[in-house]
């Protein structure tokens, strides 16, 4: 199985292909909302992705409209938290350099939007639990 994690957003979607838990992202990036179905369609077509996992927060029912059309399942996953979670799973894989170190890490913050790893994470909570919860349905709540 492998997934399309999406973190819905209002201008921008972070997105993630993962095959397994115990594996690195085969994909990981962010594109504007607007382009987001094209770059599903890329993802999809290069790496053989067979479920979309979109993230049930803000946005999400245009995210998915948006994936829609490519035919293959939606899953909706609780993305409570991913936010400040990426952010720590940002940092452990691009540690502080330099005085940035020394500031403990829950003050920092990346130098970058950190949606694709809210992706990541909405991804990894699928492949977890793919039958506790999930929604099957196109459509978010």
């Amino acid at each position: 199985m492998i997934v399309l994690g999406l973190d819905p957003g209002t201008r921008k979607c972070g997105y993630a292909v993962l095959a397994a838990l115990d594996q690195a992202p085969i994909a990981l990036g962010i594109a504007p909302v607007d382009a987001l179905a094209a770059t599903a369609r890329d993802l999809v077509a290069a790496h053989g992705v067979t479920t979309i996992v979109v993230g049930r927060g803000t946005n999400a029912a245009v995210v998915a409209q948006a994936v829609e059309p490519l035919g293959l399942p939606i899953r909706f996953v609780d993305e409570y938290e991913t936010t400040l979670r990426a952010r720590a799973r940002y940092f452990h894989d691009h540690p502080p350099r330099g005085w940035r170190r020394l500031v403990p890490r829950g003050m920092l913050l990346p130098d970058r939007p950190v949606d694709d790893y809210a992706a990541l994470l909405i991804a990894e909570r699928y492949l977890q639990a793919p039958s506790e919860g999930q929604e099957s349905s196109a459509r978010a709540r």
